[in-house]
């Protein structure tokens, strides 16, 4: 079986899809920024189930980087590249930079094209390029409005490689996580306060649950790039327990406090 390729691989939402697709009995290589503690886990864990496995440490910001990440590939087809990297800084959008926009489309952007223009020649047949979107790109979420855009122009770059990638048998499909419980959460919530506020607001807001895992959304992604996905072409999945069925003041918190529920 030729090799899975994952960009953010080492931890969060990119290290659960490695592990999922070396379980699956893929052979992986994923990109990472720095820390190489966490990819050394990674590749560990991928050897303990019997596959190979490859870290690449490279900054998907600097082309020159990404161009030597892919030469330690050599010669070997890449069957499935799964884009889930992503940087910005979560600023009000008066308050972005120049440098700030050329960071975050740098990573979702331009690294993805150059990776898909790199591996997609010499994809099989069946190959699958996934990419993983974000639920800012369909509701506003402070300070997300660069990454926002990014990832809308990704789901649009989705959409058109899956009509221009299709007729050689190559699927092009995103996904859509809502909100995962991640380092990256942990982050955006610092400090208790602001946990149990965020919580607070979003607490019966699902029918399911506020939170998703990395095991669940790297589930939908498997599937994608599993046999049984050969039919689904440019779609964007969502993945969010439901946050978004209901109307405002409409949450299943409001239903069961009137009793309707």
């Amino acid at each position: 079986m030729a090799l899975a390729l994952v960009t953010g691989g080492s931890r969060g939402i990119g290290r659960a899809i490695v592990e999922r697709l070396a379980r699956d009995g893929r052979d992986v290589a994923f990109v990472y920024r720095r820390d190489d503690a966490s990819a050394d886990e990674v590749v560990r864990g991928a050897r303990e189930v019997g596959r190979r496995c490859l870290a690449l440490r490279a900054d998907l910001g600097e082309p020159e980087q990404v161009a030597a990440a892919l030469a330690r590939l050599g010669d070997e087809p890449v069957e499935v590249l799964v884009a889930n990297a992503a940087a910005t800084a979560f600023r009000p959008l008066l308050e972005v930079k120049p440098h700030h926009l050329d960071k975050t489309f740098a990573i979702s952007i331009r690294a993805f094209l150059q990776l898909v223009q790199a591996v997609a020649p010499r994809m099989p047949s069946g190959g699958r390029i996934v990419t993983v979107s974000g639920m800012d790109t369909h509701r506003y979420v402070a300070g997300h409005g660069v990454l926002a855009a990014a990832k809308a122009a990704l789901e649009a770059l989705t959409r058109y490689l899956a009509v221009e990638l299709g007729p050689r048998g190559i699927t092009v499909n995103c996904v859509n996580p809502g909100y995962v419980d991640t380092d990256s959460v942990a982050m955006y919530l610092r400090d208790e306060e602001s946990r149990r506020a965020f919580f607070d607001e979003i607490d019966g807001a699902t029918p399911l649950r506020a939170l998703g895992t990395p095991a669940e959304v790297a589930s939908l992604v498997a599937f994608l790039c599993s046999g049984e996905a050969a039919w689904m072409q440019g779609q964007v999945l969502y993945l969010d327990g439901g946050i978004f069925l209901h109307a405002p003041g409409h949450s299943v918190r409001w239903w069961k406090r009137t009793g309707r529920l």
